[in-house]
């Protein structure tokens, strides 16, 4: 029994081959990358310490924009938006070690650098 590799190399080769002066098979698209990925912007989170930041305006409001009466909701606030920033420090540092994905610009500008070659062999 033949190798499967060389039984899809003879198919592929039988596809390919002009029978009638016309390929068989004919992209609908040139098989080569463009020189520009789209620029898509990634999906934006939840927000964070919206209930520290309401309970403050909340305290604010009831007591006439006094600073010094809510000084524990606005210590609770900040408290919370220092965590939030650590965690995100965090998320980013470990995600762009392992996902081994590049941000579209990044892409875009490699794929500039280095072109395809648009005609065909």
């Amino acid at each position: 029994m033949a190798n499967p590799s060389m039984q899809i190399q003879e198919k592929v080769s039988r596809l390919m081959s002009r029978q009638n002066g016309k390929p068989v098979l004919r992209p609908s698209r040139p098989l080569s990358l463009k020189d520009a990925v789209a620029n898509r912007k990634p999906p934006k989170g939840e927000g964070t310490c919206i209930t520290e930041m309401s309970l403050m305006m909340a305290c604010w409001k009831q007591h006439n924009f006094v600073e010094d009466l809510c000084s524990s909701e606005v210590q609770a606030f900040y408290s919370c938006v220092h965590k939030a920033q650590a965690a995100m420090k965090n998320k980013s540092t470990l995600a762009g070690q392992d996902r081994g994905r590049l941000p579209p610009k990044q892409a875009t500008t490699l794929l500039k650098r280095f072109p395809n070659i648009r005609t065909e062999i």
